[in-house]
């Protein structure tokens, strides 16, 4: 699938975007580039290769949760604009 000149400007016309002349070539160019190798990868024989989501595995690098002493609540409502029953209180969005 080769993309043509048009097309370019027709894309870059909707992205709002000013191409030169020489940016239209270089861009056509190099999109046909892109898409041929996309249909080179296309002809490949993929049927042995197991589907992944990543090239290596992924190890969850989070720590574990730890329950530690916080703040005593009124210390922290002092300096609350508004607050009530223990909670802050914020002004009502609809």
């Amino acid at each position: 699938m080769k993309i043509s000149r048009e097309e370019v400007e027709h894309v870059a016309f909707l992205a709002r975007l000013e191409l030169t002349e020489e940016e239209l070539v270089t861009n056509t160019e190099q999109l046909n580039s892109i898409l041929d190798y996309a249909a080179m990868l296309e002809k490949l024989n993929t049927d042995d290769i197991k589907p992944t989501a990543h090239a290596v595995p992924l190890h969850n690098v989070l720590r574990e949760d730890q329950v530690k002493p916080s703040m005593a609540r009124e210390k922290v409502l002092a300096n609350a604009p508004d607050a009530q029953d223990g909670f802050f209180k914020v002004p009502r969005i609809v």
